[in-house]
């Protein structure tokens, strides 16, 4: 027990008398602890720089994470949570990409029911893992086996379940991890809405406008691939177009609700009845498309 009355869990750990951090030795060598994590922290504690606004009033500055503002000592109001702050850490973004050899991001793959987008993603997991690169799969139909379970498919409930899996992604590429988020969301503003949350590089967008419809997005860089709705109709996996025909199913998109496809692809892959690139074939055009952009490596 220590002069502070404070028993140390581990042997060599002592409490600094001034801050309340611990000092580490080991053994007679003691670590090479340079300051820089409490320099930081007390940095981020006494920062009190003036938020700035864009022409439309909305904060401009963004942490490296994708949440607003820098200013540390002020309290915030964030939809109906008050008198948050937000808390800042010494390991950022760019160490644990470092650390992983990877730059984290979004790829988020859009498209009907049946056109493959978790087949895809799998798909792309797979190759990606084979490469010893890491990522995760936020699957629209699994995330609402959990997180989203409350939510149903009207319109003002698929727009949360899209802003929920869009903070998340948004966490995984924080951490560095390629995400890769899988779910129809049919609506360009909801789509937009997920991309602002991140910086301009990290979102890239997979899109399917009627079918195996993959379209990706970095900065102004598209790829859209096009295939008729009845490719996936014809699919149909889950039996669920049929559901729809027959009216057992209201507002299923394709059918009575409708799907906007990207409008700007630089490069459109199309995938037709009896010619269709397979998952694996499409999975490798997401990663080279990756790798020229430098999400690969560090």
């Amino acid at each position: 027990m220590n002069a502070s009355g404070f028993k140390p869990a581990l042997p060599g750990i002592s409490s600094s008398k001034r801050l309340g951090f611990f000092s580490f030795s080991g053994g007679n060598q003691p670590l090479d602890l340079k300051p820089r994590g409490v320099c930081l922290i007390k940095a981020a504690m006494e920062e009190t720089r003036t938020l700035k606004l864009d022409v439309n009033g909305k904060v401009e500055d963004k942490l490296p994470n994708g949440h607003a503002g820098k200013n540390h000592n002020r309290l915030s109001t964030m939809g109906n949570s008050t008198n948050i702050k937000w808390h800042e850490c010494p390991v950022e973004k760019i160490d644990r990409q470092k650390l992983l050899k990877q730059k984290g991001c979004v790829v988020w793959i859009t498209g009907l029911s049946g056109s493959g987008k978790s087949t895809v993603a799998c798909a792309l997991s797979h190759m990606l893992y084979q490469r010893g690169s890491l990522s995760y799969i936020l699957d629209g139909d699994n995330i609402r086996h959990g997180l989203n379970r409350d939510l149903s498919f009207k319109a003002e409930d698929r727009a949360e379940n899209i802003r929920r899996v869009g903070e998340v992604a948004k966490l995984f590429a924080d951490a560095g991890f390629i995400c890769i988020a899988c779910l129809i969301s049919p609506y360009r503003r909801d789509r937009a809405e997920c991309r602002a949350m991140l910086p301009s590089d990290d979102f890239v967008e997979v899109g399917a406008s009627p079918a195996y419809d993959l379209f990706f997005k970095l900065q102004v860089q598209q790829v859209f691939m096009d295939v008729p709705l009845q490719v996936c109709e014809n699919r149909d996996p889950k039996g669920l177009y049929k559901l729809a025909r027959a009216g057992k199913i209201k507002g299923f998109t394709g059918v009575d609700d409708p799907y906007e496809p990207p409008l700007d692809a630089e490069i459109v892959l199309q995938c037709n009845t009896g010619d269709c690139s397979t998952p694996c074939d499409m999975a490798e055009k997401v990663i080279s498309y990756l790798e020229v952009k430098g999400y690969l490596q560090a």
